[in-house]
């Protein structure tokens, strides 16, 4: 099998709030609160997978029905007498206050009167429903509580309405074997909405069923400053990047179908980027996280620049975003060996707290004993000393959404299997199914740092054959990862180098890093010691001695001078091996479908039953 661990614990989040034990009998319902058995709805997430309890007949979609009591005749969700706030908004609005809402308020003197009833409250009024006298509204949860001691209201979540019987699947292996499939839901169970992930890319064709026509892909960014750069995504690139995170096109599910997805061009129709403009990309998703809720960012590029982490401005740009809480999802690189180590010299892929995912060739079974590291996936020491990549994903010979009219259609027209659709190879495709790991965790666990997601996907990696860190320490096992409730926390020995900058926000202490280098080699352990790394698969002790090398910072540490050449120092680029010959897509057969169900990645019945390709 592909590995003998299983997830020992699964935590239901609701959508907007945070997570829930599955242990137990309670069961919840955003509109009427908690009471007896416990279910919560789409919008709140989901607790046991019970059995429906109300059918409608003939309807072709799930729409929420609105509340007008609260459970067991409590008054928990009023403040005045006759206003009434779902209790499951006003709970969240406790723990989250900032928290942005979309709400529908209806009232009882009519749209207008509810309008009204907004002023001074900082509200945006998306939309009028006189029907039903209603408006449409997007609100601060901590606004929720002035709402309360206002008369004749009835405000209810704008919850998300999705076709009934949607079912999320792949044809193709990756996404069952990196366990990723395995938090998609399914109808009568839904995955809680996930976090946005920002694309840091060549942009996206939106308007395709892979992104449900665009309903879940935010207005692109446009920031490249290179020509030519078509409209959209004149490469193509970033599309398929974006198909292998969040894809929900029948058939090409990716990592994490129902996360929104920001589009970031900075690449040309070539591939090519200036890496100021990666900057601004990184300015832009951290001046807008709090608003879009973007909590993941994928950089499928790498700089052409080699300097030291500290001094690189590419490097100290993704930091900023780790340490403002957006987890980064880096390339590591398509310049690797297979007679040994190359290192991973760019960034922001170099850089040691963000997560840098090599590629894995899945070979031509279920099995993880046939699975080996690509020969081209970079890994090897940084310039500093530390071991890169931290985890590898599936990433050779993976099918995903291209324009036809891309850059990379007919550059590489061989590759293309399908209208819409071409086969490409890369850690380019291998860090955004790991980004949308990362989603899926944070859907679950909306407090979780960066740096916890990091820890919680080390920990359930499955160990590599052969024992190398070429895959650093072991394979993606998100279904696993979803299990986990306490994860270790990943960068601990470098976060006591984090220091406020004059902005209020912090940074990395390099001085006083290469001080304590200098004088302690073994500063690194405290990463790795603590005990709540012992279930990983793979040994902690030994990635503890291989994270960082001082024999390898010793090499590099000659002087603070970048390597890089002025002429080309302010360039970035995609990674090279997209267009690889000779293989073919791992697909997922009935072989595969029994090897899934047999290991520890197994689908719930419920899941299987409308999944087609797994029987």
């Amino acid at each position: 099998m592909k590995d003998s661990n299983s997830p020992r614990s699964e935590t239901r989040s609701n959508a907007l709030w945070g997570s829930s034990s599955r242990g137990g009998d309670t069961r919840s319902n955003a509109m009427w609160g908690r009471g007896g058995q416990r279910r919560a709805n789409a919008l709140w997430g989901r607790g046991g997978r019970g059995v429906v309890l109300g059918l409608v007949a003939a309807l072709t979609i799930a729409v929420p029905l609105g509340a007008t009591a609260s459970s067991g005749g409590s008054n928990s969700g009023k403040g005045n007498d006759d206003t009434f706030i779902a209790p499951g908004l006003l709970k969240g609005a406790e723990k989250n206050p900032g928290q942005k809402l979309h709400v529908i308020i209806q009232s009882s003197a009519g749209a207008a009167d509810a309008k009204a009833k907004l002023s001074g409250l900082g509200a945006n009024v998306r939309k009028q429903l006189d029907l039903i006298g209603a408006v449409a509204v997007d609100i601060t949860a901590g606004k929720l509580d002035s709402l309360r001691k206002k008369g004749g209201l009835t405000i209810t979540a704008d919850a998300p309405v999705k076709l009934s019987g949607t079912v999320n699947y792949s044809t193709q292996m990756w996404p069952y074997a990196s366990g990723v499939a395995y938090g998609w839901g399914y109808p009568l169970s839904p995955a809680p909405p996930a976090p946005t992930i920002a694309i840091v890319d060549s942009g996206i064709q939106a308007n395709r069923a892979d992104f449900d026509n665009g309903a879940r892909v935010l207005p692109q960014v446009n920031l490249a400053s290179l020509t030519p750069n078509a409209a959209g995504d004149g490469r193509g690139h970033g599309t398929f990047v974006a198909g292998i995170a969040a894809g929900s096109a029948p058939g090409f599910a990716g990592a994490t179908p129902n996360a929104r997805v920001l589009p970031i061009d900075v690449m040309d129709d070539s591939g090519k980027a200036l890496t100021s403009d990666v900057i601004a990309a990184c300015n832009y998703i951290l001046q807008n996280k709090a608003a879009l809720n973007i909590k993941v960012a994928n950089f499928s590029l790498h700089s052409a620049a080699q300097n030291h982490f500290y001094n690189d401005p590419l490097d100290r740009a993704v930091e900023k975003l780790w340490f403002g809480g957006v987890f980064v999802a880096a390339a590591a690189g398509n310049y690797g060996s297979a007679s040994g180590p190359s290192g991973v010299l760019n960034a922001p892929g170099n850089d040691p707290f963000v997560m840098t995912v090599g590629a894995v060739d899945l070979g031509s079974s279920f099995y993880r004993s046939d699975d080996t590291v690509a020969p081209w996936s970079a890994w090897g020491s940084t310039e500093d000393g530390f071991a890169k990549p931290e985890i590898s994903a599936p990433g050779r010979y993976m099918v995903g959404p291209v324009p036809s009219s891309a850059t990379l259609t007919s550059e590489r027209p061989d590759h293309v299997v399908s209208a819409g659709y071409m086969q490409l190879s890369g850690t380019s495709f291998s860090a955004p199914v790991v980004a949308g790991a990362a989603a899926q965790l944070l859907a679950r666990h909306p407090s979780w740092t960066p740096d916890q997601v990091k820890g919680a996907l080390m920990v359930t990696a499955a160990a590599l054959p052969g024992g190398s860190h070429a895959g650093g320490v072991g394979e993606l096992n998100a279904a696993r990862a979803l299990g986990v409730t306490a994860p270790p926390v990943a960068n601990s020995g470098l976060n006591a180098f984090k220091a406020s900058d004059s902005s209020g926000g912090l940074t990395f202490n390099a001085a006083s890093w290469i001080d304590v280098v200098k004088s302690n080699a073994s500063w690194a352990d405290a990463s790795w010691g603590d005990a709540s790394w012992g279930d990983a698969s793979w040994t902690d002790a030994s990635w503890g001695d291989a994270s960082w090398s001082a024999s390898s910072w010793g090499d590099a540490s000659w002087g603070d001078a970048s390597w890089a050449d002025a002429s080309w120092a302010d360039t970035s680029s995609e990674d090279g091996v997209e267009g690889e010959s000779g293989g073919t897509a791992a697909v997922m057969d009935g072989a595969a479908a029994a090897a899934l169900q047999a290991s520890s990645m197994a689908l719930p019945a419920a899941q299987v039953a409308v999944d087609p390709v797994v029987p």
